[in-house]
């Protein structure tokens, strides 16, 4: 779809690309939201101001069909805000650094140097809005996309900081992980008929022929779209102060924190983790959603917040994320994945409800 142009007294910037509004993250994300991207945008309109504090994978940014007036966008974990900020500042470094072939004996070499030299060099982007490394992002984003499960970059292992430095670790509450070969996910991803696999890591026929270009073109489209864009890196409520919000407009904020401990989930889930900081986030939600010229949205599970009868709730199923984790003989994923709910503070849009097929079969018997 063709990005929404803009009209006189809109807050949307003149835009013919197509690609706005049809991209994604190139590397897997635990519990993204591309599939409720629209309805979430439904909601918010076309603000002036549009903040993503828990940005991620950047679902709902990237599946937004305009580019706005002002948009900013944060994430804890420093490897994340690194990415994107390279990948803003310096694509084709990225993409350089990306472009590797996926082996095991790289995998945990790299992964060490990252949890090394990589957060050495990162320590000061809380501090510095101008700091980015390619090759950290470029290493990190590589490995996301071959590592298997969660962990990568959480210092949980197999490579964890011991008495005599850093040791490869072993027992059960390591993470070991093994690299995907043949169903590669985001850049280290196979054509279909080759495998199923996601993301930048993909293989072509004839030795891999084109997997740079490949990189090259979804780097370079993302680094289009989040040229204008504030990345920042740090505690979500950084972003969420007066000075980002509402003094720029009418702004969106889109809130997804990690599961709290309510949600029935254990920790671990993302490199930089915390089952308690979207009791906060929903205070602060609560706080500003009376407020005229903020539109908000909490993403959580059913039973996690206590919302005031003012929010409008929308459930929804997730296809993947956590929603799908922990599909054993209790049928557990597909529990979580019924569960997933939106809360829409009261000055979001109204959206007029689809009616369902039982509603007209009433209508139709009335008449």
């Amino acid at each position: 779809m063709a990005a929404q142009r803009h009209v006189t007294g809109a807050p949307c910037m003149t835009h013919s690309e197509e690609i706005i509004g049809d991209l994604r993250a190139p590397f897997p994300w635990f519990g993204g939201k591309s599939a409720i991207a629209d309805v979430v945008w439904k909601r918010f309109g076309e603000p002036e101001n549009f903040v993503e504090p828990f940005f991620g994978s950047g679902a709902v940014l990237l599946a937004r069909r305009c580019i706005g007036k002002t948009e900013t966008v944060n994430d804890k974990d420093h490897y994340v805000a690194n990415f994107w900020r390279a990948v803003q500042r310096d694509p084709e470094a990225v993409t350089r650094h990306a472009d590797w072939p996926v082996n095991e004996t790289d995998l945990h070499a790299r992964h060490l140097w990252l949890l090394t030299e990589g957060a050495a060099r990162l320590r000061e982007i809380e501090g510095n809005p101008d700091l980015f490394d390619a090759q950290v992002a470029g290493w990190w984003v590589w490995g996301a996309c071959a590592w298997i499960g969660s962990g990568w970059c959480s210092g949980r292992g197999p490579w964890q900081w011991g008495a005599s430095g850093w040791v490869k670790a072993d027992g059960d509450d390591v993470e070991k992980a093994r690299p995907h070969f043949g169903n590669g996910r985001g850049i280290n991803r196979q054509l279909p008929h080759l495998s199923a696999g996601r993301g930048i890591n993909r293989q072509l026929p004839h030795l891999s022929a084109g997997r740079g270009q490949f990189i090259a073109d979804w780097i370079g489209k993302l680094a289009y779209r989040l040229r204008d864009v504030r990345v920042a890196a740090g505690d979500w409520s950084r972003v969420c102060g007066p000075a980002v919000t509402h003094r720029h407009g009418t702004t969106a904020v889109f809130l997804d924190p990690p599961y709290a401990d309510t949600a029935g989930r254990t920790e671990g889930l993302y490199a930089t983790d915390c089952t308690q900081v979207a009791h906060d986030v929903r205070r602060g939600a609560i706080e500003q959603g009376d407020n005229p010229l903020m539109r908000i949205c909490l993403a959580g599970y059913d039973g996690e917040h206590a919302m005031p009868e003012t929010w409008e709730t929308v459930e929804w199923k997730a296809s993947g994320g956590y929603g799908s984790q922990g599909d054993d003989e209790d049928g557990l994923g597909r529990v979580n994945a019924a569960r997933e709910r939106l809360w829409f503070s009261p000055h979001c849009l109204k959206v007029e409800k689809q009616a369902s097929l039982f509603d007209l079969m009433l209508v139709d018997a009335a008449e």
